[in-house]
């Protein structure tokens, strides 16, 4: 039997969806028939129930409807006026009735929902409804709800917010965070859904339930990208104990130490406010070119050009490999494209990448000089010199791309030199077989 695709990208003959349903329809709660827990389910379950083409559960008629069925066009032909009395049909559970396709049903069975709270997040469903009756009321049992019910079902109505009509579940969630208990805000930092624990986050530091050094413990240790500029952020802008200008010491720390660069360049710029300009020093050769941007600029509000540090480290390079790079950056080409170009023949692959990188920054390429670094050893230069020589492609003879792609040759080679012919416009693609 075919599916039809349901909402939110759920088929609606989802084999776990199906028998959740005809479990619910033969008495199971919806507890015992699906992971109650999880919004895609219920999602499933709602699509599921409307998707069903067997269902004669579904056959029930809502309060006050003819007890004769229509007129068919055989009664019609025939003279008569409807078809027998059909036999009476118990009424569909709860859970069923809500998801209904009849919207009659759906909004009578709404006020189920006062006696069973644990068809909440079916509430929620029905507040993004497409009738108006059954949206309305479902609203207005919503709003009547306290506000840290709302708080288990965050994850269902954030991922309803998306619908067209959904907004008005996420509007009751949001009042709710801003002036519920901060312990059910707290919870919900913790939950694994991204959409859930980035709006916790927000409310909390909007209503300071965080102290900097957890914002920046957070913003250390996360691996989602918003939540990291959030919490970074929002830790510097705290004052340090005493009420001073410049953000905790500590807190800073936290931030400087981080894996991820767009936390360390927080941190690096929060130096500046800090009064302490000279400690961004260590990262002018830093891995990461925006934290090197960083300390750049807060050295020069201090009073201190960056550049002769630079081109002292360069002659030392192998304890500050990326300091090539920020030569690079800051660098007057005519002055210091020599260094990088001497930088090259470094025995440590760092800087031979960085100053590969710096003298892309520079703009000093030359692609002669530039295309021996295709045959280094480390992948990584390899992939640094592909990047410089990418605007330039065409100049690199044929051959000498075409004998780098051979299987013998390593794989970075290979790619590099096939990058290259396509850049080139000289990449060969797979035709058919000529006999």
């Amino acid at each position: 039997m075919r599916g039809v695709a349901g909402v939110d990208g759920w088929d609606c003959w989802d084999g776990e969806a199906v028998r959740a349903v005809v479990r619910v329809c033969e008495g199971a709660t919806p507890a015992e028939a699906f992971d109650t827990a999880s919004a895609d389910a219920w999602l499933a379950f709602d699509t599921g129930v409307r998707c069903m083409d067997d269902r004669p559960w579904l056959s029930h008629a809502p309060a006050g409807a003819p007890g004769r069925s229509a007129p068919t066009l055989l009664d019609r032909l025939r003279g008569r006026r409807g078809s027998p009395l059909v036999s009476p049909v118990p009424p569909p559970p709860p859970a069923v009735a809500l998801c209904h396709p009849d919207g009659r049903v759906r909004e009578a069975a709404l006020e189920a929902v006062r006696s069973a709270p644990e068809l909440r997040p079916l509430l929620v469903v029905r507040c993004a409804d497409w009738a108006t009756p059954v949206r309305e009321r479902a609203r207005t049992l919503l709003a009547e709800l306290p506000g840290d019910a709302l708080f288990p079902l965050a994850e269902l109505v954030l991922r309803l917010a998306r619908r067209e009509r959904g907004g008005f579940a996420r509007a009751l969630l949001e009042a709710a965070l801003r002036e519920g208990p901060a312990a059910g805000v707290l919870a919900l930092t913790a939950c694994p859904d991204r959409a859930t624990y980035r709006l916790a986050y927000r409310i909390a530091v909007e209503r300071g339930l965080l102290t900097p050094m957890e914002l920046a413990a957070t913003a250390a240790t996360s691996g989602d990208v918003t939540l990291q500029d959030l919490c970074a952020d929002a830790a510097v802008a705290v004052r340090a104990e005493g009420g001073g200008p410049a953000p905790d010491p500590a807190v800073l720390d936290r931030l400087l130490t981080a894996r991820s660069p767009r936390v360390r360049s927080a941190g690096v710029t929060a130096l500046r406010r800090a009064g302490r300009c000279r400690d961004a020093e260590p990262y002018l050769a830093d891995r990461s070119a925006l934290v090197r941007a960083c300390a750049r600029y807060v050295l020069r509000q201090g009073g201190d050009d960056p550049l002769p540090r630079y081109r002292a480290w360069c002659a030392e390079a192998a304890g500050r490999p990326a300091a090539a790079a920020g030569l690079g950056e800051c660098g007057d080409r005519a002055v210091d494209a020599a260094r990088l170009w001497a930088l090259l023949e470094h025995p440590s692959p760092a800087v031979r990448l960085h100053a590969v990188t710096g003298l892309r920054a520079l703009d000093a390429v030359v692609r002669e000089r530039l295309t021996p670094l295709l045959d280094d050893p480390s992948p990584a230069v390899v992939r640094a010199a592909t990047r410089a020589l990418l605007p330039d492609a065409a100049g690199i003879p044929e051959p000498l791309l075409r004998e780098r792609t051979a299987p013998d040759r390593p794989r970075a080679v290979r790619v590099a030199a096939e990058r290259l012919l396509r850049a080139a416009g000289r990449h060969r693609w797979p035709g058919p077989e000529r006999p």
